[in-house]
């Protein structure tokens, strides 16, 4: 059964059981990844029984689904806080995104638990449930565009960049940036060196303000 909400709420059981629960389920599943992670090994490495799982979780998939979107939501919480410390008051617009970008991509060694199922998921997305997936991407990936995208048009509003779709150029900005990081490292497995990650970033934010910048060319709209 798949569940509605962002996380499951817990059914049966102490609250502390099921917090051991979803932390062993999220080290397997990142270790072993989905198809191969058993709930019998997830109840060896939580310390309950196979029941107790049951008592909290319809099943395997529902487990998958609770750990995948409280550790996406944990990180969509953590990127609203770094927004707002470096995007909500510009200053010099350059060194306010490179700062922010820079801060942003530690995200996944802030929470490396959940960016090993980040792995696990692009790994195996044929063997995802179809269902888990797009709630996963709608609380994850998608929200963080989401919530770029307001404060470009903000920016924009100042006069310091030139929009036509705000979350297109969110997408940009954390493709050039962001993205390009994770997709260098496979999501902090093969760290790059400081002065590396910041070649990447400063890079991707002087290509996004030749695309984005008030001195640019007008991007025209695609096609409908």
């Amino acid at each position: 059964m798949v569940m509605e909400t962002a996380a499951a709420q817990p059914r049966r059981g102490m609250p502390e059981k099921r917090r051991a629960i979803t932390a062993a389920a999220r080290a397997v599943f990142g270790r072993e990844g989905y198809a191969r992670a058993s709930v019998d090994v997830i109840a060896v490495e939580a310390g309950v029984s196979k029941r107790t799982i049951y008592n909290h979780f319809t099943d395997k998939q529902e487990l998958f689904q609770t750990v995948a979107l409280e550790g996406a939501q944990q990180v969509t919480d953590a990127v609203g806080a770094i927004l707002e410390r470096h995007l909500r008051k510009i200053v010099d617009l350059r060194e306010d995104l490179i700062a922010f970008a820079l801060e942003r991509v530690t995200a996944v060694t802030d929470f490396p638990d959940h960016f090993a199922l980040v792995r696990t998921i692009e790994a195996e997305v044929t063997r995802i449930p179809t269902a888990v997936l797009e709630v996963w991407k709608e609380i994850g990936p998608l929200s963080s565009h989401k919530k770029l995208a307001p404060y470009l048009t903000r920016i924009a509003e100042r006069g310091l960049l030139r929009l036509d779709d705000a979350e297109r150029a969110a997408n940009h900005f954390n493709l050039l940036t962001i993205t390009d990081v994770n997709q260098r490292t496979f999501y902090g497995a093969l760290p790059l060196s400081e002065s590396e990650v910041r070649d990447v970033v400063v890079s991707g934010v002087d290509a996004f303000l030749r695309l984005y910048g008030t001195d640019a060319p007008a991007v025209p709209a695609p096609a409908s």
